[in-house]
């Protein structure tokens, strides 16, 4: 499907038109429409994949898609909303919807006890649209609700007024157009080694090339539905990776690690003999399945049959090795006869690799045999289902090629075994696949949050939720046999639905083992030991204890907490526990996405050193949407997104809190007016003794919104404790003073600087990343200023690297405060 209809708000008595289009061999020419999943009469006027509604009533709202097919198969387009407002009905209410933000630690909590303030945000919803196109297949000039007005208000905070823009109305504008990108690192599955330099292909269109270190950026077509990545190595020492990544629609990069699996060495063969080459020799254990070749099976490209020698190299990726889940291709997905793209369960991957001994020119193959071994088959329901597929690599869909039939027992070791066989010939480069269409399905949600506290409005988007599909061993859940297939979903501002294989009849016939990143962060699950808590975890009891839930250290406090497992147990609709999540029945696709945060679901969360962030105008940076261009935004162009940290040494026998606190430096609109506040939290450098060192964000001199003039922000960073400033960095130092004004330093416990317009580097203590993503903008420098270099990446503190500036610090003696203390209770007289 090339062309899937997109969502649309009308007028009632309005029109609308929906298109699609979808291509193949042969060409489909019978398109279908539908209203709600039901087919509509043929009377309706339409011309093949377009669709148009005239004089539009309140009943049609709902969703249409269409279906395309030939007699080759069929395929579905997504779904797309319309919405019908009734005259004089707004989609966009005046009245912004609440917001919350924290406010700083120093500010009053209200009568509630809560220090939230509310700055109000403008739902982006589609507004009411024109005719656009004549033909309405062209892409309307967007409108969405947005802001129209802000309103300043001052919050008393510790003696001085907090100065924050609120949302005061909403209105209809041009819609938001974000940037959709993925970026991330392509590398071999068994070392790590980067892919470098390889093609990378959507469809068949060559669209770049990875870099030295395999990083990679793709920019994601508008009004894509499914991005199928294929990543070529051009040594052929890998075999090509199809990829189905995931990617956030509401804009923004998403980070993704992308694995290939090496080839096998070639063995040689007698082209003029039989030969029987084994399918998943995993640890030893017996093959799942063997590929049979008649002599006389080699074929030239032209038909002539070749009877020399053959370099053979065949690799299977075997699912009973744990490890092999991420280098898999696509996401074991085909259309069946409905078109519906609907989940395969793998029981091995293979590809082939056929050569002339001597020339090296690639052979093909006539007919074929595959023979699986059916002891490999704990399911007894899937040997009769069991099908022999190849995978397309421009949709990423596998497609049939053949039934494995029962066949009698075989030579040797294994006469007592019985096998699956099937047949096909090799006429191409294909990766081939031993499956069974599963139709036992579910969902599962999952929220992603920014701590540990788990508040509703402090949840992530744009987080990678990958869930892999466990087949487990009876009575030993956390050591399953094999894997079966996996699946990522991004966050949304509702979190995120992953489809699951599910039993109604056994709650451990299949397990799932989920993981959480966001821009290569591996984010925590909640514990299971020493205790299961219910209301951290997200799900009430008893459910919980039918799901099993365990989190990857459960028994052993040594592994990672970045995983959990649990029986995807499908909910009994008798049974009123089982019916509010975090399970829910393959049909139920839409009540899992709507469900309120208050309904069963598991959690992720991001695990940060003490920190905290306030802006003037408020901005959700996992939503791209929600920027607001004013002079006081502390990003001012929502298209790309400088992060700057600064690195602050702390010689001292604790912790201590360090504060960033900017203003606006030279610009005649901003001067004086503060863009925002920033704290961290120091961290113990573990080599050096009374020794921490914090990477503090301040706001990047540039452009301001306008794009008009450059302003200088006037920063000034201030340690939370009985400190003084010890050193200053030499090179920082020279650079300010040759790139006036300077900013007065004549405070020993702060320092003061009129930030730098260039992006300098470790050598100065400044640490500058350019991104598309906010948080992985900052997530890229944050690794870059603990690790001291201009190019590196690390977790753990090195407090003597590429530092700025050192204060020292000592505890104060009692009833005594601080010059942070003074700064927030008396800022004038301090």
């Amino acid at each position: 499907m090339v062309l899937h209809p997109t969502a649309k708000v009308r007028m009632a008595g309005q029109e609308v038109t929906f298109c699609c289009k979808a291509s193949g061999t042969p060409t489909p020419r019978k398109y279908y429409w539908y209203h709600n999943g039901t087919l509509l009469e043929r009377g309706l006027p339409r011309a093949g994949s377009r669709l148009v509604l005239r004089g539009l009533a309140p009943e049609q709202a709902g969703t249409y898609h269409c279906k395309a097919s030939t007699e080759a198969g069929a395929i579905r387009s997504a779904l797309a909303q319309l919405t019908v407002l009734a005259q004089g009905q707004q989609s966009c209410k005046p009245e912004p919807e609440p917001s919350l933000v924290e406010l700083p630690s120093e500010c009053p909590r209200d009568a509630a006890g809560s220090r939230y303030y509310n700055v109000g945000r403008c739902p982006p919803v589609p507004c009411t649209g024109g005719l656009g196109d004549p033909s309405g297949c062209g892409a309307e000039a967007g409108s969405c609700c947005g802001v129209r007005r802000m309103e300043m208000r001052e919050i008393p905070c510790a003696g001085s007024l907090l100065p924050v823009k609120v949302v005061a109305e909403c209105g209809c504008g041009p819609c938001a157009q974000p940037r959709v990108l993925v970026q991330g690192r392509v590398m071999a599955a068994d070392t790590g080694e980067p892919l470098r330099f390889g093609q990378i292909f959507l469809g068949g269109r060559k669209v770049g090339f990875t870099g030295y270190k395999g990083s990679f950026t793709i920019e994601v077509p508008p009004d894509t539905q499914r991005l199928v990545a294929r990543f070529v190595d051009r040594q052929q020492k890998f075999l090509d990776a199809v990829k189905v990544l995931p990617f956030n629609r509401r804009g923004g990069a998403v980070y993704q690690e992308v694995k290939m699996l090496r080839k096998k060495e070639p063995v040689d063969l007698d082209g003029n003999l039989s030969n029987a080459i084994p399918l998943g020799e995993a640890s030893g254990r017996e093959p799942i399945a063997e590929l049979v070749l008649p002599a006389g099976a080699f074929l030239r490209p032209s038909g002539e049959v070749f009877k020399g020698m053959v370099k053979a190299s065949v690799t299977f990726l075997d699912p009973r090795d744990m490890a092999t889940a991420s280098a898999a291709s696509s996401d074991l997905s085909f259309a069946n006869a409905e078109g519906e793209i609907v989940p395969l369960r793998t029981y091995g991957m293979f590809a082939v690799d056929f050569r002339e001994g001597e020339s090296g020119a690639a052979l093909q193959t006539g007919p074929v045999e595959v023979r699986m071994d059916t002891g490999q088959v704990w399911m007894p329901e899937h040997l009769q289902k069991m099908k022999l597929w190849s995978l397309n690599p421009e949709t990423g869909l596998w497609e049939e090629e053949g039934v494995l039939r029962p066949a009698g027992g075989s030579r040797g070791k294994r006469e007592e075994r019985t096998f699956l066989v099937g047949n096909l010939e090799i006429r191409e480069r294909r990766l081939f696949n031993l499956d069974v269409p599963e139709d036992r399905r579910c969902f599962v949600k999952v929220r992603a949050y920014s701590n540990e506290k788990f508040n509703p409005h402090e949840q992530l988007e744009g987080v990678v939720i990958s869930l892999i599909n466990l087949e487990p061993q009876p009575g030993y859940p956390s050591n399953p046999r094999a894997w079966g297939r996996f699946d990522s979903v991004v966050t949304g501002p509702n979190g995120a639905c992953l489809p699951a294989f599910c039993d109604s009849q056994r709650p451990d016939a299949y397990s799932a083992y989920v993981t959480a990143t966001l821009g290569g962060e591996e984010l925590e699950a909640v514990a299971s030991s020493p205790k299961l808590n219910p209301n951290a975890v997200g799900v009430s009891q008893p459910y919980l204890g039918k799901l099993g839930y365990r989190r990857s250290d459960h028994d052993d406090p040594n592994l990672k907490k970045t995983a959990f497992q649990i029986n995807v147990a499908k909910p009994d609709p008798n049974n009123v526990d089982e019916t509010n999540g975090p399970i829910y029945p393959y049909r139920s696709l839409e009540e899992c996405e709507e469900a309120p945060v208050s309904a069963n679901h598991l959690r992720f969360y991001r695990v940060e050193v003490d920190k905290y962030e306030y802006n003037v105008v408020p901005f959700k940076e996992s939503d791209l949407t929600s920027w607001t261009g004013d002079y006081l935004s502390w990003w001012p162009n929502p298209q790309e997104f400088r992060a700057c940290f600064i690195k602050v040494q702390i010689e001292g026998p604790q912790e201590y809190m360090v504060r960033s606190r900017n203003v606006g430096g030279s610009h005649p609109r901003t001067q004086g007016q503060l863009y925002g506040l920033r704290d961290a939290r120091s961290v113990r450098d573990l080599l050096l003794d009374n020794t921490s060192g914090a990477c503090v964000e301040f706001k990047c001199s540039g452009m301001l919104f306008d794009q008009s003039l450059v302003d200088r922000t006037l920063v000034s960073i201030i340690p939370q404790g009985s400190c003084r400033r010890t050193a200053v960095n030499s090179l920082l130092r020279e650079y300010l003073s040759r790139h006036p004004p300077v900013a007065e330093n004549n405070h020993t416990a702060a320092f003061t600087m009129l930030a730098p317009v260039d992006p300098l580097g470790h050598n100065y203590g400044i640490y500058t990343v350019t991104d598309q993503n906010p948080r992985l903008a900052k997530e890229i420098a944050i690794g870059r200023c603990f690790d001291g270099t201009s190019d590196g990446f690390s977790r753990e503190m090195k407090a003597d690297a590429g530092t700025a500036l050192t204060f020292t610090c000592q505890e104060r003696p009692a009833g005594r405060e601080s010059f942070f203390q003074r700064l927030l209770t008396a800022p004038a007289e301090a």
